[in-house]
């Protein structure tokens, strides 16, 4: 058999190759839309994404008979970060050919890379964080891919619950089947007697964002979600960062705010599902791509769209008046994707163990459409002899690469 190559990521066109590679290996399978390079460099990249000012990272590449087969990076939070029940030693970007060896080689190659650094415990994927895209994709393969939303094929989940990974939480994906005579409905929550004076409804200034919005959104955002499994805060610099691209690519009713009182007390944020425009682009916008996604993105009309994030204050959570609130904001989101006619709305990634979100998605008519894994692994010293066999089939310069 022949060996498999472990190597790091040293210089632009293994970043490059790292970024392509998911289109390379999953082209043509059902379920899956590949991704843009360039936003696949902005969300990689250390240069263009503030997280990674907060880790220590290393991305692998895997290469069998002079073909690339397999990626992943491995990440270790600096002092003064703490991901909430979660380790700070994480994987993430892992996808494969379908061999449990090349899943094996990439695994233990992260693993090194992180006892090295003192880790006893790996939890992943994050790609990069679990503000960004996590989890693995392990039930809804052929539903409709959404744009930042990771697809990974049936194989992937069952050769690394092979190598001992177990699971530490699932993220659920939720569908809404919005009809558009749902527009014409008034509001149940909001004109309500008890909240109609109370309760407002406001659009994000898109066209404004780091001029106040993303402090808002930052300190929503991490105020509801601190305590949660995995947590780990989003700072404004992200925020920021992200908010380059968001200005241009979420319309004006798919952001809102919810005032209490004249206080912003929650915000969501939708995305159209841009893989609708870009999948036949094969991931490329240049040199002719950029001018047909331009033009189609002014003229398509979207079928789907994301729900991107969401925050509410946690001193509401679990009382009527936040109940009120989350409800007149999936309420709201509701009706003005009828308005523009998006039929297909999904909200995710919610906590498997997240009743307090799960229900009121559930009463609003959400079903599950895809769930996506954290996994699990305890580290022994050395890497026990499973790693010393798996080392037995690599050479000494590709095991100082992998480990180095």
């Amino acid at each position: 058999m022949a060996r498999i190559e472990i190597l790091p990521v040293d210089g632009p066109l293994r970043f490059a190759t790292f970024c392509r590679l998911p289109r390379l290996l999953y082209a043509g399978a059902e379920g899956f839309a590949p991704p843009l390079d360039l936003e696949r460099w902005s969300v990689f990249a250390h240069k263009l994404n503030p997280h990674y000012k907060l880790v220590e990272e290393q991305k692998f590449l895997a290469r069998r008979d002079g073909q690339w087969v397999g990626r992943v990076m491995a990440q270790i939070y600096k002092p003064g970060v703490t991901p909430v029940g979660a380790s700070n030693a994480q994987f993430g970007a892992l996808d494969a050919i379908d061999d449990v060896e090349v899943v094996r080689a990439l695994t233990l190659a992260a693993e090194d890379w992180l006892r090295a650094k003192g880790a006893a415990r790996i939890n992943g994927p994050f790609s990069p964080s679990v503000n960004k895209e996590c989890g693995l994709l392990v039930d809804g393969f052929d539903a409709t891919p959404m744009f930042f939303m990771p697809w990974h094929p049936p194989y992937l989940s069952r050769h690394l619950e092979a190598l001992g990974y177990e699971k530490a939480q699932d993220l659920l994906s939720y569908r809404f089947d919005i009809s558009s005579d749902e527009s014409d409905k008034p509001a149940r929550i909001s004109t309500r007697r008890e909240w109609r004076d109370r309760l407002k409804l406001r659009p994000l200034n898109m066209k404004a964002l780091k001029q106040g919005e993303t402090a808002l959104m930052a300190e929503l955002f991490n105020d509801g979600w601190s305590g949660n499994w995995g947590f780990v805060p989003f700072t404004k610099e992200e925020f920021d960062s992200d908010a380059d691209a968001l200005q241009y690519l979420v319309p004006a009713d798919f952001g809102i705010v919810v005032e209490l009182d004249g206080v912003p007390q929650s915000f969501a944020i939708a995305l159209p599902n841009l893989n609708e425009i870009l999948a036949d682009l094969d991931g490329r916008l240049f040199p002719f791509g950029w001018a047909r996604a331009f033009q189609r993105f002014r003229s398509h009309q979207f079928k789907s769209a994301r729900l991107l994030l969401l925050g509410t204050r946690k001193t509401l959570q679990r009382s009527a008046t936040g109940g009120a609130i989350f409800l007149s904001l999936v309420e709201e989101m509701r009706r003005r994707h009828a308005k523009i006619r998006v039929p297909h709305l999904e909200a995710g990634w919610v906590l498997e163990s997240n009743a307090d979100m799960r229900r009121p998605i559930e009463m609003f008519g959400g079903k599950v459409d895809k769930i996506h894994r954290i996994y699990e692994k305890r580290l022994t010293v050395g890497g026990g002899d499973e790693a010393m066999r798996m080392r037995d089939g690599v050479t000494a310069t590709q095991l100082q690469d992998a480990t180095s």
